[in-house]
């Protein structure tokens, strides 16, 4: 989701003669017939996936789950989150071969695809370990616990200065200092940069104010999380909005320059969510990658090497649900539903009215 470049990565293809000689290797707790899953997987012996997470980030899943089911190769696609749902959507209307799997911050877009009817029915077997919130119609799924956070140099802003809120951040903006030294994602050509704008519409009151605040300070657009990092972290920008939390929190860890806020009135939670497509060529190599992800193990993964924020309460690590919540408080903790209630604003006419408001109001350079 850094970029929107494109990376295919293939990592842990091992021979198929071993695989096959092996027999099916069922998780602890599993019923015994889900090694007719584990055998077909290993059949298929590949597994295609789009994803608007970082390839850095995946990587870690990508060669944990090779140790799990080896001989079946992982095809990655790093995509940003508009791009995995053009492609896809342009890739099955053309009737040719695409991803098996749809992994994206943009939960919009994905639920848009899933109540579409492009997602495949599938109960995983760990479905009963997250939050109800996060599971749609056994078809979608949320696999991570990630805020949207204010990152602000540390260097160039007083204690005094740093938001506590959203009112204090659009009141901050609105001074002389800050303009051209904000900012936020393009959310005309971001998909998660526009679902958490629209779902701050939603959330709070004097959204209106916030708009005509980005307007004065003459925000600055950008498409990827880690562009406004760097821009941040360089003193170009003085404060983001909107930045997801699971990479600024990360970055804060190793550059004194970023500071990270998140916000006390309310704090949006966005799940990356991940269903098997119903074209998929490799459905049972997708089912094996989807219960993975949302197994305990998987989830580890996710928390202490992916440092995404693991949405399942019994994984430990610091970049976990619980985690989170102890730090801001589960009162001001806002989680995104896996939901078509997310699809409010892709209406077309929806949409358009929402980004021509903001072209009138925030985005008036």
């Amino acid at each position: 989701m850094f970029s929107g470049n494109r990376i295919a990565a293939v990592i842990g293809a091992l021979a198929a003669s071993v695989a096959f000689g092996v027999s099916a290797q069922v998780p602890a707790g599993y019923p015994a017939d889900y090694s007719k899953i584990v055998d077909a997987g290993k059949k298929e012996g590949k597994l295609v996936i789009y994803g608007a997470t970082d390839s850095k980030a995946a990587a870690p899943l990508i060669k944990d789950f090779n140790a799990l089911y080896p001989g079946i190769s992982v095809e990655y696609n790093d995509l940003n989150s508009t791009e995995v749902y053009n492609r896809y959507i342009s890739e099955v209307a053309a009737g040719g071969n695409t991803a098996d799997m749809l992994w994206s911050s943009a939960m919009d877009l994905q639920m848009k695809l899933a109540s579409d009817g492009y997602a495949l029915q599938y109960k995983s077997v760990e479905a009963g370990k997250i939050p109800g919130w996060a599971v749609w119609n056994d078809t979608a799924y949320g696999t991570t616990f990630e805020p949207a956070a204010i990152v602000y140099n540390k260097r160039l802003l007083t204690a005094k200065e740093v938001p506590a809120t959203h009112a204090d951040f659009a009141k901050l903006i609105s001074q002389e200092k800050f303009k051209d030294k904000v900012t936020t994602y393009d959310i005309e050509k971001s998909g998660v940069g526009f679902m958490f704008m629209t779902q701050d519409s939603r959330a709070y009151n004097d959204f209106a104010g916030l708009e005509k605040a980005f307007g004065a300070a003459r925000v600055r657009v950008q498409s990827s999380t880690g562009t406004m990092l760097e821009r941040i972290s360089s003193g170009e920008n003085l404060i983001g909005y909107n930045v997801l939390g699971s990479y600024a929190l990360v970055r804060a860890k190793t550059d004194p320059s970023i500071g990270v806020v998140l916000p006390k009135d309310y704090t949006l939670i966005l799940s990356r969510v991940l269903f098997i497509s119903k074209n998929a060529k490799h459905v049972n190599a997708a089912k094996l990658w989807l219960d993975y992800m949302l197994s305990q193990r998987g989830q580890t993964i996710i928390a202490n090497d992916s440092k995404l924020y693991a949405i399942r309460a019994d994984v430990k690590g610091d970049t976990t649900s619980a985690d989170l919540t102890k730090l801001v408080g589960a009162a001001n903790l806002k989680p995104l539903p896996v939901s078509p209630m997310l699809l409010q604003y892709l209406d077309p006419t929806k949409r358009l009215a929402f980004l021509r408001q903001w072209k009138e109001t925030a985005g008036k350079k």
